[in-house]
């Protein structure tokens, strides 16, 4: 796990992990996910895509990103 002075430590998909993100969306960037591709769920709450912006990701947070996968 990479550490840096502005890191937070995290639980991603069950995994704890040093990030660098103020918001949901930053955390999508950070890690490359294009924001309709999955649905993140922040500390067991579903958070909206229009809201992604503005919701923090605090130190401790458990976060899980789920994605969209095709089929039939």
């Amino acid at each position: 796990m990479t550490q840096d002075a502005n890191s937070k430590l995290i639980e991603l998909n069950g995994e704890p992990r040093h990030v660098v993100a103020e918001s949901a969306f930053e955390l999508l960037r950070s890690l490359d996910i294009d924001p309709r591709t999955v649905v993140v769920e922040l500390n067991r709450q579903v958070v909206r895509r229009v809201q992604l912006e503005s919701t923090p990701i605090n130190e401790g947070d458990q976060v899980e990103l789920v994605h969209f996968v095709g089929g039939g």
